[in-house]
């Protein structure tokens, strides 16, 4: 019984002390509970004050920049308002000076028509005195003006045509002597003449632009802008008071290209610096030379020469931005290959040979101002370098007639050359204007007395003209052939010169029976 108490006293012990361990625990689960709240509302606390801070503080920022986008808006403004009323002010400059100008043609007008005047009435006078004076004479000879003249010019040509046709041929002679320091002369002077419309036409570029907003961008603050170009390209930039445009100038074809394509990329762009400048000249001058490339290996494939140096390949390609006389370099050359592989092939020589000589043989234009030398010679350097044949060298050399002719290859480059340059229509000259020059060149030598026959050859650049040999002897057909130049000249608008020649044969013919 006494062992059933105490099992029963030690079991109520248990669950007195489980009981009261399960108190206190939960109790302390309270508490800590409790601490984990207030935790959690003291992060959430100092979170919410970092996150406004971090807000005011971004927003001040914001502020700041805006403030400082202003101050730069404001600036360049500025700065554009500054050079409106720079170009404003030499507008104004301008207008004056040509009122200034206008005023004083006005006056040279003036004082022109008062001497014009003053020249007619002395005019009139002299007039009358040589009227007297003709009338006197009339009477002193008994023949009248008209008969006196025919009379005194046939007899002074009876005299003087054998001598003056000998003292050509002297003056000729001579002048041959001197012809060198002569055409050196009259080439310089031509030149000074027609260089300032020939520059214009082949030296420039001209790039549009969207609006004359974009001149400003371009220029930069204090011209920083266009002197990057201009360093970069070697290209000078004419920004002046033509409306939406600016003008690219320059002697090199291929940076002019360049300098073309990187204002065209930073119109588009937009965004106009020295670094985005540099940028878009180096893409503009690798799709250049990658154009390049392509012009010359398109250029020997449709010719069929193969086996180039690459070197050769790369300047054949330079020539697609070359001229001359209006006809593109490199289109001429092709047509020079196919022409003389065509006669090369008719007269059973080697057509690749020809071909290559021809493709070839303006090689030299390709090289820029840095190398000093005719086309010719510069080409013949060129081509030594690159290690092409001695023939193909000879017949480049020879198709200006500046070395000797060495092969039938060289004489068909020659006529290959002359043929692609003289077709109407390849060096700016319409076929119509061509036919009517050539029309009106045997016209003129056919209307003149002792010519019996007259024909334009070598594209109106010689006439041949058989003169009559009853009515022509052998001193005659000097004065005849000046007589017939000095008649074109006046009468003939033509490029280059006309070789003037005439000839005279005399056949006696007779049978024996």
């Amino acid at each position: 019984m006494e062992s059933y108490i105490v099992i029963i006293l030690v079991v109520a012990c248990v669950a007195i002390g489980f009981f009261l361990g399960f108190v206190v625990h939960k109790a302390r689960a309270d508490k800590t509970v409790g601490n984990a709240e207030t935790t959690a509302k003291n992060l959430i606390s100092d979170a919410e004050r970092k996150a406004e801070e971090i807000r005011k503080e971004r927003l001040s920022d914001a502020k700041e920049e805006a403030r400082r986008i202003k101050r730069e808006t404001d600036e360049e403004i500025k700065e554009r308002r500054e050079d409106v009323k720079k170009q404003e002010r030499r507008l104004q400059q301008k207008e004056e000076n040509i009122d200034r100008k206008l005023e004083n043609i006005d006056k040279k007008f003036e004082q022109a028509d008062r001497r014009e005047k003053a020249l007619a009435g002395k005019e009139k006078e002299l007039d009358e005195a040589i009227q007297r004076q003709n009338v006197e004479l009339e009477n002193i000879s008994g023949y009248t003006k008209d008969e006196a003249k025919q009379i005194l010019l046939a007899n002074v040509e009876r005299e003087i045509r054998s001598e003056t046709a000998v003292l050509i041929r002297e003056i000729e002679s001579e002048a041959r002597e001197k012809g060198e320091a002569k055409a050196k002369e009259i080439i310089t002077g031509a030149i000074q003449r027609t260089a300032a419309d020939h520059v214009a036409e082949t030296t420039v570029s001209v790039v549009p632009l969207p609006n004359d907003e974009m001149k400003g961008r371009i220029i930069g603050r204090e011209g920083r802008n266009i002197r990057a170009i201009e360093t970069m390209t070697g290209i000078d930039l004419i920004i002046d008071d033509t409306p939406e445009a600016v003008v690219l100038s320059g002697f090199d074809p291929v940076k002019r290209e360049i300098a073309r394509l990187s204002l065209e990329k930073l119109i588009v762009d937009g965004r106009i610096h020295p670094a985005r400048i540099e940028e878009m000249v180096q893409k503009a001058e690798k799709e250049v030379a990658s154009v390049i490339k392509d012009a010359g290996e398109q250029a020997t494939f449709e010719v069929g020469v193969h086996n180039l140096h690459h070197e050769l390949i790369r300047l054949l390609g330079r020539l697609k931005y070359r001229t001359s006389y209006g006809q593109n370099v490199l289109k001429h050359s092709i047509e020079v290959a196919h022409l003389a592989g065509l006669m090369a092939s008719e007269l059973s020589l080697d057509p690749t040979l020809a071909k290559r000589a021809g493709l070839l043989h303006d090689i030299g234009k390709a090289v820029g101002h840095d190398v000093e030398g005719t086309h010719v010679d510069i080409g013949m350097d060129m081509l030594k370098k690159y290690k092409e044949s001695q023939t193909v060298i000879d017949a480049m050399a020879s198709h200006h007639g500046d070395y000797e002719v060495k092969s039938l290859e060289a004489v068909l480059i020659a006529a290959a050359d002359a043929l692609s340059a003289a077709r109407p229509g390849a060096r700016s000259d319409t076929l119509e204007t061509y036919i009517k020059r050539l029309q009106k060149l045997e016209e003129i030598a056919n209307t003149t007395k002792g010519v019996e026959h007259s024909y334009a050859i070598q594209a109106g650049r010689e006439i041949r003209i058989v003169a009559k040999p009853d009515e022509v002897n052998d001193n005659e057909i000097v004065l005849l052939a000046r007589e017939i130049s000095k008649k074109i000249e006046s009468e003939l608008d033509y490029p280059g010169q006309i070789k003037v020649n005439v000839l005279r044969e005399t056949r006696a013919i007779d049978y024996a029976k």
